[in-house]
């Protein structure tokens, strides 16, 4: 990895680490809560940032990062239970991509012009960008479920 590279992921990793504070905030945690939230999201946004310069997709690399916090909320010492889940899941609220979102309202609401110019066009990026919002959610939701499920199951 390039300096460049190294630098560019402390970055992701340090905002994204803000960010979940800043959702654990939101969501009421206590401060040992509020830590872990921060550090899970740091290492969410830096194992994206790897796959994203990896060549991986959105998609792809959100799902391996929402499984690398998942897998260490599932294999900390910690009390398991419904409080883990949320600090993994308010770790990863910083990947959510409301980029794409904002591009298909933004496009949806064009369609809805008394007389849009190329709808063909405008629906199509719409829709595509609104796929990849879901997508997105669904890879960082089965990210963060499965090692939840597979540490509390032993039948797997």
């Amino acid at each position: 990895m390039t300096q460049q590279a190294v630098i560019a992921v402390a970055h992701q990793a340090a905002f994204g680490a803000l960010a979940a504070w800043g959702f654990g905030v939101l969501f009421n945690f206590d401060w040992r809560s509020l830590v872990s939230c921060s550090a899970l999201g740091g290492l969410a946004l830096a194992v994206r940032t790897v796959a994203l310069n990896g060549g991986w997709s959105l998609e792809a690399a959100s799902f391996a990062a929402a499984l690398a916090a998942g897998a260490v909320v599932a294999l900390s010492p910690r009390q398991r239970g419904e409080g883990a889940d949320m600090i993994a899941l308010a770790g990863c609220i910083p990947m959510v991509p409301g980029a794409f979102f904002g591009k298909a309202m933004l496009g949806f609401f064009a369609l809805t012009a008394p007389a849009p110019a190329h709808p063909e066009d405008i629906g199509l990026v719409a829709a595509i960008a609104m796929l990849r919002v879901i997508l997105t959610l669904g890879a960082i939701g089965a990210g963060i479920a499965i090692p939840q499920q597979m540490s509390r199951h032993r039948g797997f």
